[in-house]
C-alpha cells in the first residue's frame, strides 16, 4: 500500500513538476516556490471542501482506505459501510474526496522535498536553508495531524490545529518566495524604511496574528458544526447577547459533539462558539483595515495594501452571506479561501517590511 500511495503522490506531483520544467521561466527555483505555494492554497481550499462535506472520515483509516491505496480497491468495504449507514461518514463519494485530499497533501510534501534540494544547490551562492527546511518540517507535522484527525474521529481541537498548520505552511511558503526573490534580485521590495509610517511594522504583525486567531475561531466553529447556531445577523436569535455556554463551548480536549464529561454538548455552547467568532471578526476587520490603510500610504506597499483591504471586505461579505443564506457550500469554501488569501497577503507585507528595515541597516 505504501509503495502504491507513493506512486500516486508522485503521479499527482508530476503535473506541477511539468509546469515547472516546461515553463518559459528560466528560474526553476522561483517557479517551484510559486507552484508549491499555489498548490498549497488549493489544498487548503480542498481541505475546507473535505471538512464541509463531512468527508473527513470518508476513509476511516490512514494513510490508505481500508488498507488499500485508493477507493477503487476498497470499493466493497466502502459499499458495505454505506449500506449500513447511507448518510453516514463513509460513502463512495466521501471516500474519494478524502483520498484526493490526501493525494494532494502528499504531492505538496514531495514539492517541499524538491525545495530543500534546490535550496541546497543554491546554498553555495549564499542562499539560506532555514525556510525550506521549516516548510518540510511543517508538512511532516501536518501529516501527523492528518493521521490524528482520522484516528481521533474528528476531535475538534485536532482538526482546528490541522487547519492552522495548513495556514502556517502557506505563510512559510509565501515568505520563502519573497526571500528567494530578494536573493535573486527580482524583488520590488522597498529599501527605504525611513518613509514607512511608524505604526506599520508592528501593525502588520498584529494584523497577521489576529487573522490567525480568527482562523482558529473559524475552525472551531466549523469543526463543532456551529455555523448555523445563529441564523440571523447582526443579532443572534434576535438578541445582541444571547444565552451562551462558554464553559462547554470552549473546552478544548473533548470528543466531537460531546462535553468533557461525555454528555451531549448543549446548543448554548454552539451559540457561544459562533458568537465569539462573529464578534471577534469586527476587531479583525478594524486592525487589518487599519494596517492596509497605513500600507497604502507608501508607494512600495500600495498595491499590496489595496489587495489586503479588498480581501478583508470580501471576507466580511462572505461571512455574513453564509449565515443569511444558510451556509451554502460554495460560500463556505470561499470563506476559507479568503482567509488563506489574507494570510498570504499579510505574510508578504510583513516580510517586505522586515526586509526593507534590514536592508537599510546593512
Amino acid at each position: 500500500m505504501w509503495l502504491q500511495l507513493a506512486l500516486i503522490a508522485l503521479a499527482v506531483a508530476t503535473i506541477p513538476l511539468c509546469i515547472i520544467l516546461f515553463s518559459s521561466d528560466s528560474d526553476k527555483h522561483r517557479k517551484l516556490l510559486a507552484v508549491t505555494l499555489a498548490l498549497t492554497f488549493e489544498l487548503i481550499m480542498f481541505g475546507a471542501f473535505t471538512r464541509l462535506t463531512d468527508s473527513g472520515l470518508g476513509c476511516p483509516d490512514w494513510p490508505g482506505c481500508y488498507g488499500e491505496s485508493n477507493p477503487f480497491q476498497a470499493h466493497s468495504d466502502i459499499k458495505a459501510a454505506e449500506a449500513v449507514m447511507p448518510d453516514g461518514p463513509v460513502t463512495v463519494a466521501k471516500a474519494w474526496i478524502e483520498m484526493i485530499h490526501r493525494y494532494l497533501a502528499m504531492s505538496v510534501g514531495l514539492l517541499c522535498i524538491a525545495q530543500v534540494v534546490m535550496a541546497l544547490r543554491a546554498r553555495r551562492r549564499g542562499y539560506p536553508l532555514s525556510l525550506a527546511i521549516a516548510c518540510l518540517l511543517m508538512v511532516c507535522v501536518q501529516g501527523a495531524f492528518g493521521l490524528w484527525t482520522v484516528t481521533l474521529k474528528l476531535q475538534p481541537v485536532i482538526v482546528t490545529t490541522h487547519l492552522l498548520l495548513g495556514m502556517g505552511l502557506l505563510a512559510l511558503l509565501a515568505a520563502s518566495l519573497e526571500q528567494y526573490q530578494c536573493f535573486a534580485g527580482s524583488s520590488r521590495i522597498s529599501t527605504q524604511p525611513q518613509l514607512q509610517p511608524r505604526s506599520l511594522p508592528w501593525l502588520a504583525g498584529v494584523a497577521l496574528l489576529f487573522v490567525f486567531f480568527q482562523i482558529a475561531l473559524g475552525g472551531w466553529v466549523s469543526t463543532n458544526y456551529a455555523a448555523m447556531a445563529c441564523q440571523d445577523y447582526p443579532l443572534c436569535h434576535g438578541e445582541l447577547i444571547p444565552e451562551m455556554d462558554f464553559q462547554h463551548g470552549f473546552s478544548l480536549w473533548r470528543q466531537l459533539g460531546l462535553t468533557v464529561g461525555g454528555d451531549y454538548i448543549t446548543y448554548q455552547a454552539l451559540v457561544a462558539i459562533h458568537w465569539v467568532h462573529r464578534n471577534f471578526a469586527l476587531l479583525v476587520v478594524l486592525v487589518v483595515g487599519w494596517a492596509a490603510w497605513r500600507a497604502m500610504q507608501l508607494e512600495a506597499y500600495r498595491q499590496l495594501g489595496k489587495a489586503i483591504l479588498f480581501a478583508v471586505l470580501a471576507q466580511v461579505v462572505l461571512g455574513i452571506s453564509t449565515v443569511l443564506l444558510s451556509w451554502p457550500l460554495l460560500l463556505a469554501v470561499l470563506h476559507n479561501g479568503m482567509a488563506a488569501a489574507l494570510v498570504l497577503l499579510l505574510t508578504m507585507l510583513n516580510y517586505r517590511i522586515l526586509h526593507a528595515r534590514r536592508a537599510a541597516v546593512n
